[in-house]
């Protein structure tokens, strides 16, 4: 193919960027990278080669030109030096969070102070020092431009041809002093977003201070379970009763993955079904989401597709990945939107298949179906105004414990300290079933507020509806539109599969071999009691 000379050439077929590769073949012309407008030879998603315009004004020339020169370089035996990328932004953020600068910059020692709490890798101080400086440049920038409009305004009057030509080379110094100005503004842009993302949402103040020890305990309901017999775990208990095949899984899809057999699948539809009808009474929406989000979306919700030992899988070549949980995807279902405020709450309850690395998990807890790489999950999501956020964490939590006591089990509901929340969390509970084959309590659910830290990534707002009332009437009150303001984002798990499973399997094992279903999702399961081994029949 034939690159088009700068500046001209043949139209290409319309391509946009979302669905090109890294440029498998870029030469480039006498003009400068960043000054640079031809057309390029690109690999499409499909695999057919077109042609693609590079200019300077195109906001993602930095990014793809980036990508291009490492493609080619390294194709060609060479790796480029790290300044060939420094003023081509190999790694400018695709988007960018609505962070609070100046309360961060106000309030540094107490931000520090969250983040050394919490075990983060954020940097506060260069992050409040990058502020700084781009205010500073902010101001340099604004003080260039109302020069150069000074100059611009008087050049529009009547000069002699002296004072014109003075005033033109004036306005040109103004304009190449601004356009760098700009670049490094940009820059400077990028930088600070990137290391202000790192910082983790505030903490609750009742939140426990400390390591995985520190958890402090909500609830403990029931007793464990006493056997006279030898107690098998769930995948024992699986094998003899015919529930799960884990070695032809590990020769279908690899370790960490597993068939669900005979009465198990009915278990696992059965434990989807009752937990929605459970949450829709509850006036909770219905959902089923995607199994791929784009890794944007992902990173808004407060997760990390390229890091190292992530729990995310990433398709190769693409810019999406497959979901971890449904509070993603539903997350995403109303990113850049302005929500009506008569609309909030708004109550979802989410079937999704999830989809986990599983990166550095070992030990016996891994065992069975405990920790698995795809399984199903009935999903709680709330988005609502910031004053109703913590009532409604507590409404979670609450239906998080009246489902899994109604099923009989053993539980106990932890309040987490600050060293075992992720980046998103405000505050999180997790529940803990008793496992008996297991020998400990094993996590089963938790329930998140993330406050406004997704919803400033996400962009979801709402307009506060404000009534004023007239006194000299006697009209109702009348209703304006307030500011706009960030929505509260909180999820919560009403039902982890596989580990529901073990907990059921495990704590209703009887000494014949056989498992008892508790009774609240026998109708689910088409009326089956037990589950009797196969020869018992």
């Amino acid at each position: 193919m034939v690159m088009a000379s700068s500046g001209g050439g043949a139209i290409p077929t319309s391509t946009s960027f979302a669905q090109l590769s890294a440029c498998k073949s870029f030469r480039f012309c006498s003009s400068s990278v960043l000054n640079c407008r031809t057309w390029v030879p690109c690999k499409g998603w499909n695999g057919t080669t077109q042609l693609v315009k590079i200019s300077h004004s195109s906001p993602k020339r930095r990014l793809f030109i980036s990508r291009a020169v490492a493609s080619v370089e390294t194709e060609q035996g060479r790796t480029p030096a790290k300044e060939e990328f420094k003023d081509i932004g190999q790694s400018r953020p695709l988007w960018k969070a609505s962070i609070d600068f100046k309360w961060i910059r106000d309030n540094k020692e107490a931000v520090a102070l969250n983040a050394r709490n919490r075990k983060s890798v954020a940097n506060v101080e260069l992050v409040v020092e990058l502020y700084e400086r781009l205010c500073n440049l902010q101001t340099e920038v604004e003080s260039l431009r109302a020069e150069r409009n000074v100059v611009a305004n008087r050049m529009k009057r009547k000069l002699d041809p002296s004072e014109r030509e003075k005033l033109i080379a004036e306005g040109k110094h103004l304009k190449e002093n601004l356009v760098a100005l700009e670049e490094d503004l940009a820059q400077l842009t990028d930088k600070l977003q990137r290391e202000a993302q790192s910082i983790p949402n505030s903490t609750h103040p009742d939140v426990p201070i400390g390591g995985e020890d520190a958890a402090s305990l909500r609830k403990m309901f029931g007793t464990k379970c006493e056997f006279d017999f030898p107690v098998k775990d769930h995948v024992d208990l699986g094998q003899e009763l015919d529930l799960f095949d884990f070695d032809a899984a590990a020769e279908v899809s690899g370790t960490k993955f597993y068939y669900l057999k005979n009465e198990a699948v009915l278990l696992e539809m059965g434990l989807i079904n009752w937990a929605l009808s459970e949450l829709v009474t509850r006036g909770y929406t219905p959902l089923s989401t995607p199994d791929i989000v784009r890794s944007s979306v992902l990173e808004k919700c407060g997760f990390q597709p390229r890091a190292l030992n992530t729990q995310v899988y990433s398709i190769e070549g693409t810019d999406q990945c497959l979901a971890g949980t449904a509070e993603i995807p539903v997350g995403g279902m109303y990113m850049d939107q302005i929500i009506d405020d008569s609309l909030l709450p708004l109550k979802f309850v989410a079937f999704s298949h999830c989809f986990r690395t599983e990166a550095g998990a070992a030990g016996y807890a891994t065992r069975g179906m405990y920790r698995v790489h795809q399984f199903s999950k009935v999903e709680m999501f709330v988005i609502c105004r910031p004053e109703d956020s913590d009532s409604f964490h507590e409404e979670l939590i609450s239906i998080e414990e009246s489902l899994f006591s109604s099923l009989g089990l053993h539980y106990k509901t932890l309040d987490m300290p600050s060293e075992d929340l992720g980046a998103p969390a405000y505050r999180k509970y997790d529940v803990e079933a008793w496992m008996p084959g297991l020998g400990r309590y094993g996590e089963i659910s938790s329930s998140s507020n993330c406050t406004d830290y997704q919803s400033r990534r996400l962009n979801i707002r709402y307009r506060p509806a404000i009534e004023e009332s007239n006194p000299s009437t006697v009209d109702k009150p009348k209703k304006r539109k307030g500011q706009l303001k960030f929505v509260h984002t909180l999820n919560a798990t009403a039902c982890a599969v596989p580990r529901m499973i073990i907990s059921i399997l495990e704590n209703f094992q009887q000494k014949d071999g056989s498992i008892i279903i508790p009774e609240v999702l026998q109708p689910f399961m088409g009326g089956v009691k037990a589950i009797s081994p196969k020869s018992k029949q």
